[in-house]
C-alpha cells in the first residue's frame, strides 16, 4: 500500500477547505437570492403642532360687603373728613356693591312691656307669642343735604326732590361682629362714675324723592312680627339680629358716604352710608331661623 507523503496530505486538506468555503459561499448567495424582500420602512408623518388653548379669564365675582367692610369704608371717610383730606378712592368705589349687614339686638334678654327701645323683643306667656319690634331711624334731610359738610369741598344744596332719609344706625360700630357679645356685663360696677354711652356715629341711609312711591317709606313705622310659639320651644339665648341687604348708593352730590362734625373737630365724625335696601329680615342666631322678612316696597 502506497502511503501519502506529507506534502500530498497538506494539498488534500487545503483542497477540502477550499471546497467547503466555495460551497458555503454559494449557499449564502443562493439563500439571499431566494429570501423574500423585506417591506420598506414605515414613514411616520411629522407631528402637526397644536396651538395651546387660550385661557379665558373668568369674570370677577362681585364680593358682598359685610358689616366689617361697611365700617372700614365709613372709617376711611371719617378720617378724610376730620383731617380735611381728599376722600379715598375705595370709598367712591363702593357704589353699586351689594352688602349684607347684621345688627344684633336683645342681647340682654327681653324688653319690658313698657319699653320704647327701637329694637326689642319680649315673650307674652298668656298668648304664647313672641313679639318683635324694629323701628328704622329717620334722618333730617336739612342736616345731611341742606348745608356744607365738614371736610367736603364746595357747597351742596339739596334738590327739591329729596324729601326723606330713612335707614338704620349701626350700634357699636367699633366692632365688626354681627352677633351679641358673650359675657359682657350689663351693669356699671359700683364705686365709679356712671358711663355715658356715646351717640350713634354710623348709619345706613336711603334717600327718597318725590318721584318715589310713598309706600316705599316707613316714616318711622316699625317692622313688627308676632309669632305663636310654646315657651318650651323658645330659644333666644344669643339675642336676635336684623339682617339688612341691598346695594351701596350715593347722595345727590355723588358721594357714597357723608360725615358731619356738628360739635366741632374734637367730635368723632358722624357718618351715613348711602344705600338702597332690598329687604329687611329678622333672624334667630340660636336656631338659624328667619322669623320675618320685608321686601323693600321701592323694589317691588
Amino acid at each position: 500500500m502506497h502511503e501519502p507523503s506529507p506534502r500530498t496530505s497538506r494539498l488534500v486538506v487545503a483542497g477540502s477547505a477550499a471546497a467547503f468555503i466555495l460551497l458555503g459561499g454559494g449557499g449564502f448567495l443562493l439563500g439571499r437570492s431566494t429570501a423574500p424582500t423585506p417591506p420598506p420602512p414605515a414613514i411616520t408623518p411629522a407631528a402637526v403642532p397644536v396651538a395651546a388653548p387660550v385661557a379665558v379669564p373668568e369674570a370677577p365675582v362681585a364680593r358682598v360687603l359685610s358689616r366689617a367692610d361697611i365700617i372700614e369704608i365709613a372709617n376711611a371717610a371719617a378720617d378724610a373728613t376730620s383731617s380735611g383730606a381728599k376722600m379715598p378712592k375705595r370709598v367712591a368705589a363702593a357704589e353699586g356693591a351689594q352688602f349684607e349687614v347684621d345688627l344684633p339686638f336683645g342681647c340682654d334678654g327681653p324688653a319690658a312691656e313698657t319699653s320704647r327701645e327701637p329694637f326689642r323683643w319680649r315673650y307674652d306667656g298668656e298668648s304664647s307669642s313672641l313679639r318683635i319690634s324694629v323701628a328704622p331711624a329717620v334722618f333730617d334731610p336739612g342736616e345731611w343735604l341742606g348745608k356744607p359738610l365738614s371736610g367736603s369741598a364746595g357747597t351742596t344744596s339739596p334738590a327739591a326732590s329729596e324729601e326723606a332719609i330713612e335707614g338704620f344706625w349701626i350700634a357699636r360700630p367699633w366692632s365688626s361682629r354681627g352677633t351679641c357679645e358673650a359675657g359682657s356685663p350689663t351693669t356699671v360696677p359700683l364705686g365709679i362714675d356712671a358711663v355715658t354711652l356715646p351717640g350713634q356715629t354710623l348709619g345706613l341711609a336711603q334717600i327718597f324723592t318725590d318721584q318715589d312711591s310713598k309706600n316705599a317709606r316707613r316714616s318711622g313705622k316699625p317692622y313688627e312680627s308676632v309669632r305663636r310659639i310654646g315657651e318650651n320651644d323658645l330659644k333666644i339665648d344669643q339675642g336676635l339680629r336684623v339682617r339688612l341687604r341691598g346695594r351701596v348708593a350715593r347722595f345727590p352730590d355723588g358721594s357714597t358716604v357723608r360725615c358731619r362734625q356738628p360739635a366741632g373737630k374734637e367730635q368723632r365724625p358722624i357718618c351715613l352710608v348711602a344705600v338702597s335696601f332690598d329687604d329687611v329680615g329678622i333672624e334667630n342666631p340660636s336656631t338659624q331661623d328667619t322669623i320675618a322678612t320685608w321686601a323693600s316696597a321701592s323694589r317691588t
